[in-house]
């Protein structure tokens, strides 16, 4: 399932990253690996705020599609 279906305040790992090797790359660079714990903080008009590795990132909705958990 892509992150962007993932309920608000639930922690859940992260399956697959998906995408072009850009996109792929730019994502594993910020936190965004196999096995890691995701939580959706709150979702915006145009995106999510992800919380990962004790950090929270805004992630456009195309960029969340890519990160399946």
């Amino acid at each position: 399932m892509p992150l962007t279906l993932q309920q608000s305040g639930v922690e859940i790992s992260i399956k697959k990253v998906g995408g072009r090797d850009e996109a792929r790359k730019r994502l594993e660079k910020m936190g965004f690996v196999t096995g890691s714990a995701v939580t959706v903080v709150s979702e915006l008009d145009g995106g999510l705020i992800v919380k990962v590795k004790d950090s929270r990132v805004a992630l456009s909705r195309e960029m969340a599609s890519k990160i399946l958990v």
